[in-house]
C-alpha cells in the first residue's frame, strides 16, 4: 500500500512539475535580490519610458512597477508605467538589457544605462564608458553582430560563454 501510495504521488508531483513554464537562463540582466513585486529588476531601476521618450535617464521608484516577463522596471510615473504596459516591446532594452558589445561577441556582460545608446528607436545599454566607446566606433557593425549573436546565447547562462 504505501508504495503504491508513494508511487502515485510521484506521478503526481511529476505531473505538476510539467505543467509549470520553464524558466529561461539568463535572458535578461537583472540586479540580484528581488523587488516587492516578487521579480529581479531590470535597467538598474531606471524607467525606460523616460530614458527613450525624452532621453533623460531617471531612476524610477517601487510605487510605480510593472512586470514583463518575470523581470520588474521601475517608473517615475503611474502614466509611465501605463506607456510601458501598453508596449513593453517598444521600450525594453535591447539584448535583454545585457552589454550590446558583450553579445556581439557572444557574451553576456552587465549593461549599465549610464552607457548607453538609443538607435533607431531601440535602447542598447553597454558594461563600461571603455566598451561604449569602442562601439562607437562601429555602431551599425556591433548592434548587427549583437543581433546575430542574441538569437544563439539567448537561452544560455552567461557563465556558460
Amino acid at each position: 500500500m504505501n508504495k503504491t501510495l508513494i508511487a502515485a504521488a510521484a506521478i503526481a508531483m511529476a505531473g505538476m512539475v510539467a505543467t509549470v513554464p520553464a524558466i529561461a537562463a539568463d535572458e535578461y540582466n537583472t540586479s540580484s535580490g528581488l523587488t516587492a513585486a516578487g521579480a529581479p529588476l531590470g535597467l538598474h531601476g531606471i524607467d525606460p519610458v523616460a530614458f527613450l521618450d525624452i532621453g533623460n535617464r531617471q531612476e524610477g521608484t517601487a510605487v510605480h512597477t510593472a512586470v514583463h516577463d518575470g523581470v520588474a522596471y521601475y517608473f517615475t510615473s503611474e502614466s509611465n508605467k501605463d506607456t510601458f504596459e501598453a508596449n513593453p516591446a517598444k521600450y525594453l532594452p535591447q539584448n535583454g538589457g545585457f552589454c550590446t558589445f558583450g553579445v556581439s561577441v557572444g557574451k553576456k556582460f552587465d549593461g549599465d544605462p549610464a552607457y548607453a545608446d538609443v538607435m533607431d528607436g531601440k535602447l542598447y545599454v553597454f558594461l563600461s564608458e571603455e566598451i561604449f566607446k569602442a562601439y562607437q566606433k562601429d555602431k551599425a557593425g556591433t548592434i548587427a553582430k549583437a543581433e546575430a549573436n542574441w538569437k544563439k546565447i539567448q537561452n544560455t547562462k552567461a557563465t556558460e560563454l
